[in-house]
């Protein structure tokens, strides 16, 4: 409901944070977070661990995914043991290279299958996210037909469900919300935005939006601003496809989270312009690096070709040494950012 005093907040924040005709500003909101509650954690599929506990850390990865569409999807189309068999010498791999925790990003009507990740995290021994939403992407093709006649705060309700009692009477509470939005966010899209800002305020479960153009996400970030969220509770995936890095700087100077997931033998050289742009601007507390890969896919023979998590250990960082990135400057990126960017935590503007 609109009241003056929401008009004055929006038109400091306009001011303060756009300046004349939109001009991208360097002007950070850290001064304004609330800094509720004292002690955050990161919820897994075990249970919650403290930030400090997470280790190195793959914010952006997948164990299986199901492309087949919400109403098609099902647990009767793949067999669990056999994904979990596909999967788990990977995730044992990974811990081998020293990463400790891992988000896996597939979505609900997407393949999300949470007593799998819980298997495989007791196996393999790390800490594995999974996540409440809905994957707006791809013109709505992974939402179920229910949702779309579901207000915002209906679907809000839904997911802080799942955060409160757990998820399909499992008891596994997710980790994040995961949301995806088209190049051009839709209606629903922002509808799906809106949710999760209501759900970001009732549980301080951050939200991580698929999200492949800096103009969406930057849509996305001015709209939770309005709704008293503040930008470091946004995490923009897939940061890294966006050509046009005064987007980037603008992100990270209002305090969301950059993920420049994606990574692969073939993108070394991408990754590393990104990571020395954002060192050059004094960000590279705002980013966090992944592979976006895994990917056992329902319906392929033997789920098709898993990719490895290991670029990061293998590859990439070796590439960053050479360019003279510290270890600071590394550990910031793999252990420190996404221990914070990950903890649960209400993240209000306190205006």
């Amino acid at each position: 409901m609109f009241n003056p005093s929401e008009m004055n907040r929006r038109k400091f924040l306009k001011l303060s944070l756009f300046g004349t005709a939109g001009a991208i500003m360097t002007f950070s909101l850290d001064n304004q977070l609330s800094s509720e509650p004292k002690s955050p954690y990161i919820m897994t599929v075990n249970g919650p661990i403290k930030p400090s506990e997470a280790g190195i850390f793959l914010p952006h990865e997948h164990v299986m995914v199901d492309f087949i569409g919400a109403d098609q999807v099902s647990k009767d189309r793949y067999n669990a043991y056999d994904v979990y068999q596909k999967a788990l010498p990977y995730l044992k791999d990974v811990y081998k290279h020293g990463c400790r925790t891992l988000v896996e990003c597939t979505p609900d009507f997407l393949g999300r299958d949470p007593l799998l990740l819980k298997k495989l995290s007791d196996k393999s021994k790390l800490n594995i996210l999974t996540n409440t939403g809905l994957y707006g992407a791809g013109d709505d093709k992974y939402i179920p037909s229910f949702a779309n006649d579901m207000s915002a705060d209906e679907l809000a309700d839904k997911w802080i469900s799942e955060w409160k009692n757990g998820i399909e009477n499992t008891g596994i509470k997710p980790g994040f919300i995961k949301i995806g939005v088209n190049p051009v966010p839709s209606n629903n899209d922002m509808k799906l935005l809106q949710a999760a800002a209501l759900t970001h305020l009732s549980t301080g479960l951050p939200i991580a939006s698929h999200t492949v153009t800096g103009a969406g996400a930057r849509r996305q970030i001015e709209k939770l601003i309005d709704t008293g969220v503040h930008p470091s509770a946004f995490i923009w995936v897939h940061a890294h496809a966006e050509p046009d890095i005064s987007l980037h700087k603008w992100a990270g100077s209002i305090g969301a989270w950059l993920e420049y997931d994606g990574l692969s033998p073939q993108s070394i050289d991408q990754h590393l312009q990104l990571v020395k742009k954002m060192r050059d601007f004094g960000l590279l507390h705002r980013v966090m690096l992944s592979h976006d890969a895994g990917w056992y896919n329902v319906g392929e023979p033997d789920g098709g070709v898993f990719r490895s998590f290991d670029t990061l250990f293998t590859e990439f960082i070796p590439h960053l040494k050479k360019e003279g990135l510290s270890d600071h400057h590394i550990n910031q990126m793999i252990k420190i950012n996404p221990s914070k960017a990950f903890a649960v935590r209400v993240r209000r503007i306190n205006i």
